[in-house]
């Protein structure tokens, strides 16, 4: 069990790096252009919304917390939207805004909750991301900041994009029937 647990790891890193390799990021003048501030990034994200860091903590779960503003992830499999395919509108765990809708849900195998496009264009920011070696294009709330995930172009029709997002960062708001 062990060894396959190892393998699956190993898996999923060579096709994180492979995939990200071969996508290329979104373009300067879509990403936005926060990181040539004075203040820190996690300071911005954390008085966009005018809460205090301890404010931030108190409100969500310390896994929240720390994938939404300290750029954490959650395990692949793991998130309660992965295999998830109920009617309705994915929103910001953290500010309440809306998202994603579960019509531009799709299951790309990758291990996080994916979509072809968010819930309008004003629902997402987009920033560089270097991190762990890697050149990927970071998604983050528009009203709050706090991180989602990541977007890739080797999506789906009609628009080509993943949004690759952790389940933590986001709830689910029922369609009504």
């Amino acid at each position: 069990m062990k060894t396959i647990i190892i393998i699956i790891s190993a898996l999923i890193l060579v096709s994180s790096v492979y995939f990200s390799e071969r996508n290329f990021t979104m373009s300067d003048s879509q990403i936005n252009k926060d990181s040539t501030k004075q203040e820190s990034e996690k300071d911005r994200m954390l008085k966009k919304l005018n809460k205090s860091e301890e404010e931030w903590k108190q409100e969500l779960s310390e896994e929240q917390y720390c994938v939404m503003f300290e750029k954490g992830t959650e395990r692949a499999f793991t998130g309660k939207y992965y295999d998830h395919h109920e009617e309705g509108i994915y929103t910001c765990a953290a500010c309440g805004s809306n998202l994603f809708s579960s019509d531009a849900k799709y299951n790309s195998k990758s291990g996080w909750p994916s979509y072809f496009q968010p819930y309008s264009k004003e629902s997402i920011n987009y920033h560089k991301d270097s991190s762990y070696g890697m050149v990927r294009t970071e998604v983050t709330c528009a009203k709050c900041d706090g991180h989602l995930g990541h977007v890739f172009t080797d999506g789906p029709e009609p628009t080509g994009l993943r949004y690759c997002i952790n389940s933590v960062s986001m709830n689910f708001v029922a369609k009504e029937k």
